[in-house]
């Protein structure tokens, strides 16, 4: 592998556990759609399985919190676990359209005025140029991209959603391919758009005159614009690091971790060897940039003695000494054999992802507000 990027973010668990404690989720409720509002940039650690959703819940449990105060943070922690479930139901089904066809797609390439960020609009332009540079995109800028590529570009959701998750440093392909989906009309009832006037708006800037600088119900009628003709559709590569020789006591068990699995935490008591799973075919599935390997490379150095191999599950599985094997649900760990522990969930409880978010918060959302309600009356009496 050629020489490691340096994480444009901090990668030790101390720091980041810093982060969760300046959490402001009433502040967050009422600005996450500004792109100067009080977002967290937490995501690129739940989405590595360094921390999850519910030591966040927790934190804010512990301080106090009402629910209702912060309800909206809770309901956006809540969307990252809908998007599991249905990919826990649906599987591979997530790389394909899921509810409806997409309607009116010339290609399945990517804009070269999205690839590169001249799209014509600065504020769109400039979000290209830092997640091309360190791996990060607002929530809503990731949507304006999206609706520019697929319902003004003409483009198939499919490419354009690995091209942004190849560079996110957050990447996490159920979330990403179903957001896409959800602006595409494919996941949605209805295709998302946005003129100047809602990006001016959102993102502070004051910029008019460009293709989109026009009421909604023109928007509808607009063809491709100029800067989103030309596409393109290089393959995406990961270039994963040389396998390492490992170094395993026959005499105890193995944890097996992954690109969705990091946890310093997990069965941190337990003496084991650890290993680091990169796998060639899911990685070629699911290609991710230089700069996401590293930012997971050097997370998995605040596991002590952990491992890199490269290869298969089944190559590293005939390496091991027993079928001692430890590893964490996900969905693109079906074919692991082992003991497989659960992951962290907000609500444990299975609950079918079959219909749309807010009919999967409804199911679950007193649930979740009695836990939380609970926590924080034992907290305050405690």
């Amino acid at each position: 592998m050629n020489a490691r990027f340096k994480s444009p973010v901090a990668t030790n668990y101390s720091e980041v556990l810093e982060q969760i404690e300046k959490i402001d989720p009433i502040r967050y409720g009422k600005t996450r759609n500004f792109t100067n509002g009080a977002v967290t940039w937490l995501s690129p650690y739940v989405s590595r399985g360094f921390i999850d959703t519910e030591m966040i819940l927790q934190s804010l449990i512990q301080k106090g919190y009402p629910y209702y105060s912060c309800e909206k943070f809770i309901q956006q922690l809540f969307w990252r676990e809908y998007f599991q479930r249905v990919w826990q139901a649906k599987m591979e089904g997530i790389d394909s359209d899921l509810k409806n066809p997409q309607r009116e797609v010339y290609h399945h390439s990517i804009p070269i005025g999205i690839q590169q960020g001249k799209t014509g609009i600065e504020a769109i332009d400039n979000s290209i140029h830092t997640l091309l540079e360190k791996g990060m995109m607002h929530n809503h800028l990731r949507m304006y991209v999206a609706f520019l590529t697929c319902n003004l570009g003409r483009s198939h959701w499919h490419y354009p959603a690995q091209w942004m998750y190849y560079h996110l440093l957050d990447g996490d392909w159920a979330s990403n391919a179903l957001s896409w989906q959800w602006v595409a009309g494919t996941f949605s009832n209805k295709k998302y758009i946005a003129n100047q006037e809602n990006i001016n708006r959102y993102t502070g800037s004051s910029q008019t005159g460009t293709a989109i600088d026009i009421s909604y119900e023109e928007l509808e009628l607009l063809d491709v614009p100029n800067e989103l003709k030309v596409t393109d559709h290089q393959p995406l590569t990961t270039e994963l690091p040389s396998c390492e020789t490992l170094n395993i006591d026959s005499r105890l068990p193995t944890l097996v971790y992954n690109y969705y699995n990091l946890s310093p935490t997990w069965r941190s008591e337990l003496k084991a060897n650890r290993i680091f799973l990169l796998e060639p075919d899911v990685f070629k599935r699911y290609p991710i940039s230089s700069t996401c390997l590293s930012f997971a490379l050097d997370l998995s150095k605040n596991i002590d003695g952990m491992q890199i191999f490269v290869g298969s599950y089944t190559e590293l599985k005939a390496k091991l000494p027993n079928d001692s094997i430890y590893f964490r649900e996900h969905p693109l760990n079906k074919h692991y054999q082992g003991i497989e522990d659960p992951r962290a969930w907000l609500v444990p409880e299975f609950t079918e992802a079959n219909g749309s978010f807010f009919s999967f918060w409804k199911k679950n959302e007193k649930k979740l507000r009695e836990r939380f309600q609970s926590g924080a009356y034992q907290h305050h009496t405690s």
